[in-house]
């Protein structure tokens, strides 16, 4: 069939539609839900040129497909207003043998001088060798949600099933939602443009059409044209640097979804820190990275595989991104995104990396199916990384720092209300509803709690772990649902199946899944009462009367000699309990002020919260100082959300005018839109918000990853809910 309808085309030629594309199928939670289950995606190859200049990625995508029925009428794929896609094409694949991991070699032109014309698109060689050549092919882009588009690909008629061809898909895509671009001076060392991505949940159909549903896995190939002196780096197994042709060649074996495919580029140099583990950072930040990281990722990753089996991406590499990275860190496999900023914090980047590492585990080798069961991913990986601290730093400390996120839980619940529909497990998704504004607290402390729960079902951690292990490798590299863990979970342990331990009263498995409110048990956190009891002391005496004689009994507490999670959980205490007596501030200050302005970005940012949300003009100074120093959005968003709630507004105008030039464009505008319209009423609990359809235009802080993270009429504050993918 190609045979007669093929054509060759010059390169850069658009396709002419030869038919109009059948309508769309029905709106389901991703456009190309329905789409996904007609075939099999094979491979999928990239080939991608960095064009700095224009913040522009000029993209060739090679889909590696086949139907799984007779002639499907068409293709339809997520994508994004901020992709241009200039063609389609269709060829059958070269060799049938060899389809699923085909050679991966594209074309780049060189860019013309001057005013000349700008370089087309990277194309899919067509020469010798390269036969059976390419068919134009009719496509339609249409509106589908505020997060994205939907592509339809009219397909072939003859088109047999089970029989690999391939989708070419020539595009560009410029301020979109995933694809980050920086100019040098908002990066760390002002040297060079840098530039990265970031998938999750649903933000990658700008960086590429795809099936952009976790259910959807596959192996990829990328070939990566950057300007000279830019290092590029991909969540890939393997990579290569071919000097001659200036590209970087790029594959990913085993199969992933769409959302961890990711790139990053800039001013970048790598230091060893372990037998398969690197650190890449920009010159200035290298040798803090390295010091902090040097030897302790190998035994994080050791500690995982006597738990939960081989380590199965090969190296794990970890890359430090500028603080314009919109989340604290990103699993992305074999190559782990962290924000700089939390260099300073060693508590919260060990917290934060070996969350990443268990995610190797759980979420990147066995991912959630659908983006309501997150949890899935989140709890499990969530658990294993407090088997992993429990094993490497003990059981206070695990119990320290899970008391510290149960305590944000908590508040995160009692501002959304315990009826609110985000606090289950299984949250029901409505169509076009963005997935990313279900990733809360609840999908990770509450789906910690369940996974808990059924570990002490079993009575011993290590029987668990077995179990976990067993688990991982039935699944590995495939899409599941929690009716497979829990099916898994009783074939394991057929005595508590035989105990019909899933409707043990009050504590049913439907109950835990589809429940609002709190989780329906804790876990016992005593073990950790030698670190948490002194928080506890301390708070009782700043709220005792007398103040006079409460404040010297605290002085007497030396707090510098404290772990951060315990200095940050007695902070956020007294932020729940602001606004405070300003004798009890005024006491505050003169004892914690000067120590605490020492401290890290994680201690500070939480006093100036106090500082701010109880008026205490005093410390304002501190406030500015913070500020003008401070471009990471997880710190800077909460303060203008304070000051903007109370009499400080003109202070806070006066702050960002000043210090705005220093922004990443994204952050400058959520910034903007929180000093220009305040904080209004809290968006009512599960709608969809952020709904200005100004994220298609890349106009927010996009990606949102944090429930009314980008939405400044929101009442909840990053504090509350700040985590990691």
């Amino acid at each position: 069939m190609a045979a007669q309808c093929c054509c060759r085309k010059a390169p850069g030629a658009e396709a002419a539609p030869a038919r109009p594309p059948p309508e769309p199928p029905p709106a389901l939670d991703v456009a190309s839900a329905s789409s996904a289950q007609l075939f099999r995606l094979r491979h999928l190859q990239l080939g991608l040129e960095l064009r700095p200049e224009a913040r522009e990625l000029a993209g060739c995508l090679v889909l590696e497909l086949c139907a799984l029925r007779p002639a499907p009428r068409a293709l339809v794929l997520d994508t994004h207003p901020a992709l241009r896609l200039h063609s389609a094409a269709f060829r059958r694949a070269p060799n049938a043998a060899t389809a699923a991991e085909p050679p991966c070699a594209f074309a780049f032109a060189t860019p013309g001088p001057g005013s000349a014309p700008p370089p087309p698109l990277p194309a899919f060689p067509e020469g010798p060798g390269a036969e059976p050549s390419c068919c134009p092919l009719a496509f339609r882009v249409d509106p589908f949600t505020d997060y994205g588009s939907s592509l339809t690909v009219t397909l072939p008629p003859e088109l047999e099933a089970h029989q690999p061809f391939q989708v070419i898909l020539r595009y560009t895509s410029t301020d979109a939602p995933a694809i980050w671009w920086l100019d040098p001076e908002l990066t760390y060392g002002s040297a060079k443009p840098f530039v990265f991505t970031q998938g999750h949940s649903v933000c990658n159909r700008s960086f590429f059409p795809c099936f952009d549903t976790p259910a959807v896995k596959c192996t990829y190939s990328a070939v990566v044209k950057a300007p000279s002196g830019v290092q590029v780096l991909m969540s890939a197994t393997k990579s290569t640097y071919v000097e001659e042709e200036g590209v970087y060649h790029f594959h990913m074996e085993h199969p992933v979804p769409a959302y961890l495919v990711a790139l990053v580029a800039g001013d970048l140099q790598p230091a060893d820190i372990g037998p398969r583990s690197r650190v890449w950072a920009e010159p200035c930040l290298l040798s803090m990275a390295t010091s902090k990281l040097s030897g302790v990722v190998e035994q994080w990753l050791s500690a995982a595989e006597r738990l939960y089996g081989p380590y199965m991406w090969g190296r794990y590499d970890i890359v430090f991104l500028p603080p314009s990275f919109p989340i604290v860190a990103m699993e992305n496999p074999c190559l782990t995104f962290v924000i700089s900023s939390i260099l300073e914090c060693d508590e919260f980047l060990v917290i934060d990396v070996i969350h990443e590492v268990a995610h190797s585990w759980f979420g990147n080798a066995v991912t959630n199916a659908t983006w309501e069961e997150m949890w899935l991913s989140e709890g499990l990986a969530t658990y294993a990384q407090r088997r992993i601290t429990t094993e490497t730093y003990g059981a206070a400390f695990t119990c320290l720092e899970t008391a510290f996120r149960l305590d944000a839980l908590h508040r995160q619940m009692k501002l959304l209300g315990e009826d609110s529909p985000v606090s289950k497990l299984q949250v029901k998704l409505e169509p076009g509803v963005n997935p990313s504004h279900l990733m809360n607290l609840f999908t990770y402390e509450k789906g910690y709690c369940f996974v808990y729960y059924l570990s002490q079902l079993c009575g011993d951690p290590q029987r668990f772990d077995d179990f976990l292990r067993a688990y991982v490798e039935k699944y590995k590299f495939t899409s599941v649902v929690a009716q497979d863990l829990l099916d898994s979970f009783l074939s394991f342990f057929p005595e508590l199946k035989e105990q019909s331990v899933d409707c043990r009263a009050g504590l049913e498995f439907e109950r835990w899944l589809n429940a609002t409110g709190p989780p329906l048990a804790e876990p016992d956190l005593s073990q950790g009462s030698s670190l948490t009891r002194p928080v506890e002391a301390l708070f009782r005496l700043w709220t005792a009367e007398p103040l006079e004689q409460a404040a010297a009994s605290a002085s007497a507490i030396d707090i510098s000699k404290w772990r951060t999670f315990q200095t940050a959980l007695f902070l956020d205490r007294l932020l729940d309990g602001s606004p405070l007596p300003q004798e009890v501030v005024m006491s505050l200050s003169k004892c914690y002020s000067s120590l605490l302005d020492s401290m890290n970005a994680e201690i500070r940012i939480r006093w100036l919260q106090i500082v701010v949300r109880n008026d205490y003009y005093p410390d304002l100074h501190r406030v500015r100082r913070f500020l003008e120093s401070q471009m990471s959005r997880m710190y800077t968003i909460p303060l203008y959300e304070d000051l903007c709630t109370g009499a400080l507004k003109s202070f806070a105008l006066e702050v960002f005018y000043q210090t705005q030039g220093r922004l990443h464009p994204n952050l400058r505008r959520t910034i903007q839109q929180i000093l220009t319209q305040g904080l209004g009423p809290s968006a009512e609990p599960g709608a969809e918000q952020g709904g200005t359809g100004a994220e298609a235009e890349g106009d927010v802080d996009t990606p949102a990853l944090l429930l009314g993270d980008e939405a400044p009429s929101s009442a909840i504050a990053l504090r509350d809910v700040n985590v990691s993918a």
